[in-house]
């Protein structure tokens, strides 16, 4: 590669208002030390990405812009979660560089990451995926749920890297592929894979989160796994399947049974087991509905193709004003 590339980090940010003031000047100051070290291109910039935060998030990204060039911002029309957030800066920055690193706002993630990232793309990596090399810092319960988590998601067929979240780096060359991926529910970390390229893991050390409060509870880990895996994979319906006939083979022997029983005088009231029965079937009636329930959901916001974010507001277009 002959020049320098431009690097855009895209950085989604929902209620940020605590933190962006102390990892704002982190940000810029990896891009003028990989710019410094021949690495990227002096034209590199610090995308934030307000996902419809309710407090002074957005006004802060506005005076970042004003105050240097580095730093640009664009603010989504109403909150779309995590994922169509970082969507959104990755479809911006496109068109407008050559690499983007994603990476979330509140400074766990280790920065210093990046200088690795970028080396192996300029060693010929498109993708280039950062991998928490150990969980110290969590809680047995968050370290054995989030660990559940990829395995849970690896057996349900969602191709995911173990342990990476959406701390990675993209060519501008795989996103101008990945923007042919028109579906609505989108889980990146299961569909960049899904794209191919050369592409190698980073390992780093997460930190404490530098301020505020977290906005992943265990209720959003769990929605995003059943995402995860009724986005990428219909594992969960053929499990379903193979449980039906499973219990179909063992009902039709309950009735040959019962047959049987009832044809050697041997049958007596069974008022408790026919309701257990009963009560079991039901239950995977209805568990399984529920699953199938999902999936057509899901068709049904497909069809609809409404649009992922819609981008209200860019600071370069004020700038312009």
């Amino acid at each position: 590669m002959n020049k320098q590339p431009i690097l855009y980090i895209v950085i989604p940010c929902y209620n940020e208002q605590e933190v962006l003031p102390i990892t704002a000047p982190l940000f810029l100051q990896k891009i003028q030390q990989l710019s410094e070290a021949g690495k990227i291109s002096p034209d590199s910039r610090v995308l934030f990405v307000n996902d419809g935060s309710k407090d002074r998030t957005w006004e802060i990204i506005g005076k970042l812009a004003k105050d240097n060039e580095h730093f640009i911002g664009i603010c989504q029309s109403r909150n779309r979660g995590h994922q169509n957030a970082v969507l959104a800066g990755l479809m911006e920055a496109k068109d407008r560089c050559d690499i983007t690193i994603s990476i979330d706002c509140d400074g766990q993630d280790d920065i210093n990451a990046m200088d690795e990232m970028v080396d192996a793309y300029l060693d010929g990596c498109e993708v280039v995926y950062g991998v928490r090399s150990k969980r110290d810092t969590d809680t047995f319960f968050k370290r054995f749920t989030a660990e559940g988590f990829y395995k849970l998601l690896n057996k349900m067929g969602a191709e995911v890297v173990y342990n990476h979240a959406d701390y990675r780096l993209v060519s501008s060359r795989v996103l101008q592929e990945f923007a042919n991926f028109k579906e609505v529910n989108i889980f990146l970390r299961g569909m960049f894979p899904l794209v191919g390229f050369k592409s190698t893991s980073v390992y780093y050390e997460r930190h404490e989160r530098i301020a505020g409060e977290s906005h992943y509870p265990l209720s959003k880990m769990l929605a995003l796994a059943f995402d995860g895996i009724t986005s990428l994979s219909v594992k969960p319906i053929r499990l379903i399947t193979g449980f039906g006939v499973f219990v179909s083979i063992f009902s039709l022997i309950g009735v040959i049974w019962a047959t049987v029983q009832h044809l050697l005088g041997h049958t007596v009231a069974g008022w408790a087991s026919t309701t257990a029965i009963v009560c079991f079937v039901s239950g995977v009636q209805l568990l399984s509905l529920g699953v199938i329930g999902e999936y057509i959901g899901k068709i049904y916001l497909e069809t609809k193709a409404r649009p992922r974010y819609i981008i209200s507001e860019r600071t370069w277009e004020e700038n312009d004003r």
